[in-house]
């Protein structure tokens, strides 16, 4: 089975683009779903719909959630559609399993006053000038734009030159839109662009190339990875003093929506800003908002004592 998951994987990449995050999901669940029909002694291509569902009980009684569930039944069905599509087997047994479906959670986020503590706090974290001139240009960029953090570490350089009002992001299927920049942000790309082009220089001086990025790094990535900025970020909360547990790159881009929402812009504005496919995705926006409004009146309406 290994094999073949492989190539599913290689056809994935190859036909449709896939994000390397989403075939290394694809490729863990697949195994762990292939280690339990070896162990349960079912053979991968003559699997039924039965024994499918008894691997989705089977990771239910692991206490793993609907989310985790939803997921490997998406890369099952994607990997057994691409045997029926290879002819390796004649059906695709797992077509008409319905999915548990996904955990509706509030997204959690950040007031606008503690924003503006990581976003203070950004500026002095770091060891050196230039260290503290990136991480605020980081914590700038991504309030300002509410990109996720892949789009953010994967910045080119190109796409900041100039002093521009409005940056072009690449996200989601190599879909592009375009996100303006506050003021605060274009003030913070600029400081950091002086100091990264300084460090290029020398880097091509000694007789080595110059990166593309816009937070280069000299890993196999070739620039500055989302393992090491979600670090980057928690270390700045602490030197903030809000809770480290509350902030992820994440939560800057939840705070972003929010924020804006609580200020009057229009959810379908939102929605193009984040790079949401669809508007309910946006939606879910509106119900941090509605707890808000609850708790506000709960607590300040005079009817709402006792």
């Amino acid at each position: 089975m290994r094999a073949r998951i492989e190539a599913f994987i290689e056809a994935q990449a190859a036909e449709l683009d896939a994000a390397r995050n989403t075939q290394l999901a694809y490729a863990r669940d697949l195994r762990i779903f292939g280690e339990w029909l070896e162990s349960q002694g079912f053979e991968d291509l003559s699997v039924t719909q039965q024994q499918i569902e008894a691997f989705l009980v089977a990771c239910d009684a692991e206490g793993l959630s609907r989310a985790t569930r939803a997921r490997r039944l998406s890369a099952i069905r994607q990997f057994y559609r691409f045997a029926y599509e290879e002819g390796w087997r004649p059906d695709n047994p797992a077509i008409q399993i319905a999915g548990p479906g996904k955990d509706r959670r509030l997204p959690k986020t950040l007031s606008v006053e503690e924003v503006g503590r990581l976003l203070a706090a950004a500026a002095q974290a770091g060891r050196t000038d230039a260290d503290r001139r990136r991480n605020r240009c980081l914590a700038e960029l991504l309030y300002a734009t509410g990109m996720r953090v892949s789009e953010l570490v994967g910045l080119p350089v190109a796409a900041v030159r100039g002093d521009p009002r409005m940056l072009l992001v690449q996200g989601k299927g190599g879909k592009e839109r375009l996100v303006p920049l506050t003021p605060d942000a274009r003030a913070a790309v600029a400081d950091w662009v002086t100091a990264r082009d300084a460090a290029q220089e020398k880097i091509v001086r000694k007789g080595g190339a110059e990166s593309k990025f816009l937070f280069p790094s000299r890993g196999k990535e070739g620039h500055l990875t989302r393992h090491r900025f979600y670090m980057l970020i928690k270390e700045i909360a602490v030197v903030a003093g809000v809770p480290p547990e509350k902030v992820t790159p994440h939560t800057l881009r939840h705070a972003f929506a929010t924020h804006l929402l609580a200020n009057g812009a229009d959810l379908r504005a939102i929605q193009t800003l984040l790079g949401h496919a669809d508007v309910a995705t946006t939606e879910i926006y509106t119900h941090v908002l509605d707890e808000r409004l609850k708790a506000l009146v709960l607590e300040h309406h005079p009817l709402a004592e006792g």
